[in-house]
């Protein structure tokens, strides 16, 4: 996905939804901050949006804007209309989301899950997509592992998957020399 094309969404979304602003807070939140992000980065179709204010729009965003629909088959993207509960997130995200408003919202706000944030709750779901995602942000030097330790601590997840995930980080963040 290209910047311009989460622009759009945010757009198409934010007026599905009859509000100003959803957040974005799958993998192309990346957008808010890095637009000309790594292509490994960029390779979904889909944006992971939540009304901010109209939650009980999410499902007519999901419908009007989601895989299978006219928008989709249109413009070869597509929006999908979650709860942003569904997402784990680091505590206090909503502080650090990167506010996406351009010319290409037409006034329209993505609020896009802060890096660090980002690459937390993509640890926190630890599938094998998630985990390359983040080794590209790590090895890109697009976040910083500290910053990423503190955010997963941040998480509400069981001991257990924070220590999995954190000794995942200190492991690929630095890697063992030759």
């Amino acid at each position: 996905m290209r910047r311009d094309e989460l622009e759009h969404i945010i757009r198409a979304a934010c007026d599905v939804a009859g509000d100003d602003a959803v957040y974005v807070f799958g993998s192309q939140a990346i957008l808010g901050r890095f637009p000309e992000a790594p292509e490994f980065l960029r390779q979904s179709v889909e944006a992971d949006v939540a009304p901010r204010s109209k939650v009980e729009m999410t499902d007519k965003i999901d419908g009007s804007l989601g895989e299978m629909s006219q928008f989709h088959q249109t413009h070869k993207i597509y929006a999908h209309g979650l709860s942003i509960e569904a997402a784990k997130v680091p505590k206090g995200w909503r502080k650090r989301v990167v506010r996406l408003r351009s010319e290409g919202t037409r006034g329209m706000t993505g609020l896009c899950l802060e890096p660090h944030d980002l690459a937390a709750s993509k640890l926190a779901a630890f599938r094998e997509k998630d985990t390359d995602f983040v080794r590209v942000l790590l090895t890109e030097r697009m976040i910083d592992a500290k910053v990423l330790i503190s955010r997963i601590q941040a998480l509400d997840v069981p001991e257990e998957q924070r220590q999995r995930m954190v000794s995942w980080v200190l492991l690929t963040a630095s890697p063992p020399k030759a």
